[in-house]
């Protein structure tokens, strides 16, 4: 007897093509089940992340009581930047833990760090309290990253792991949807209502405990492990000890440049388009109208890079789509920031956007787990996703100072986009894993 989960996850895709590149027809009941459901555990992860990008203008300018566009520019800084040294922490904490004590239970655990953090964000009475909530999600977020790359790579083929890993990242642009949606369900409810929703994902985990299990890769390799005692260098250490050094070292470069563009130029979309002159005439609430709308056409753009980077990855390599993705990137950005001076033109370019942009992020739950063994995958994985964040996290504080400096968010996202030209330096050093099985 089957799950009814299982029933819908077998008559789930509706295109022919898309089923072949993702291996779904030839997938078990397990494995597709254990994609979707860590597939929509990321997508309520990804509309708690946006929900603070949301609203945070006008939630600032009501716990700083002022609309100074200086002051809400630092201040936003400075929570976006806490928000990624707390998506750093988790990364790395709990990937460590998930290759301990297995990926599901990690899964859990972060989902409802998330939603619970995000929930009592909606009690906030100053911008520190928003901050340090924030900091928790962000610990959760990671480690929900950690735990269910290392997850799904372990469980598909290594001929169609590439397209289990692009439409896992896909779960980010369907969450930025529901957030979008969710935005304009609540918006007569202000900021502190679209906070209070973020608590409503905490219902999935439950459903996760009973229909998820952890791979027969890690738990062999947890058995292994048992039989022959503690490695020396067992853990992050051993991420730097020979051949593991490079990759370590280019996974984490690329890692950080992703993140630092995204969060010091893309996700300041909102401000962006707050900023619009015909945007600032509105009322609050048509206001926040016009950015969901904005948001929604963003990641349109970013659903389609997500999904369109297994097929690159699988038939061109994945050093390759790191390249393209990082050149259209480094030449999206300037054009969309500052070209445009109307909402509709902004509008119309966001999801070109976010294809790039967004999309260049689907690469690596398809790059990170192919660089490490089973023992230290979502240790490997979740470190150079998330070790350059500490780092990232300055981005969103210096775009807020770039943003006094400079005179506007257009101006200040184009000088963060130059970090794309880092990306395309490092990528000639990145070893290619393309049709390689999963190291154990």
């Amino acid at each position: 007897m089957t799950h009814p989960f299982e029933r819908t996850a077998a008559a789930l895709p509706a295109s022919r093509s898309w089923a072949v590149w993702t291996g779904w027809q030839e997938a078990t009941h397990e494995q597709r089940r254990v994609l979707l459901l860590t597939w929509l555990s990321w997508s309520f992860g990804a509309m708690d992340t946006m929900i603070s990008a949301l609203v945070l203008t006008p939630a600032l300018q009501d716990l700083l009581r002022t609309s100074s566009p200086e002051a809400v520019g630092w201040y936003g800084g400075v929570i976006f930047s806490i928000f990624l040294l707390g998506w750093a922490v988790g990364g790395v904490l709990f990937g460590w833990c998930a290759d301990r004590v297995g990926r599901r239970l990690i899964l859990i655990v972060a989902l409802l760090l998330i939603a619970g953090s995000t929930g009592i964000a909606a009690l906030s009475g100053n911008w520190w309290e928003l901050a340090g909530l924030r900091f928790l999600t962000g610990m959760g977020v990671g480690g929900q990253w950690a735990a269910g790359v290392a997850l799904v790579a372990e469980m598909w083929s290594d001929q169609k792991r590439a397209g289990a890993g692009s439409f896992l990242q896909s779960a980010w642009g369907a969450g930025f949807f529901l957030a979008a949606l969710m935005n304009l369900a609540v918006k007569e409810f202000g900021w502190r209502g679209l906070f209070a929703a973020g608590l409503l994902p905490a219902g999935l985990a439950p459903v996760l405990w009973l229909w998820i299990t952890d791979s027969q890769r890690w738990v062999v390799a947890r058995s292994r492990a048992a039989e022959t005692g503690p490695r020396p260098n067992i853990g992050i250490r051993e991420l730097f000890h020979g051949e593991l050094r490079r990759p370590t070292v280019i996974g984490s470069g690329l890692a950080f440049v992703a993140v630092f563009g995204i969060w010091g130029a893309t996700n300041w979309t909102p401000a962006l388009v707050h900023a619009l002159p015909d945007v600032r005439s509105l009322e609050p609430a048509d206001a926040a109208e016009s950015v969901g709308y904005a948001i929604i056409a963003l990641n349109a753009g970013a659903l389609v890079g997500y999904l369109s980077v297994g097929p690159l990855a699988q038939r061109l390599g994945r050093r390759p789509t790191f390249t393209v993705m990082c050149a259209g990137s480094l030449l999206i950005v300037p054009f969309t920031c500052l070209v445009p001076t109307a909402y509709l033109q902004v509008v119309l370019l966001l999801p070109v956007l976010g294809f790039f942009t967004k999309g260049i992020f689907a690469g690596f739950p398809i790059y990170l787990p192919e660089l490490y063994p089973t023992r230290l995958r979502a240790t490997g994985a979740g470190f150079c996703y998330n070790a350059g964040r500490t780092v990232a996290s300055l981005s969103p504080l210096l775009t807020g100072a770039l943003v006094a400096a400079l005179g506007g968010f257009g101006q200040a996202a184009s000088a963060i986009a130059l970090v794309y030209l880092l990306g395309l330096l490092i990528l000639p050093f990145a070893p290619e894993t393309k049709g390689r099985p999963l190291p154990e």
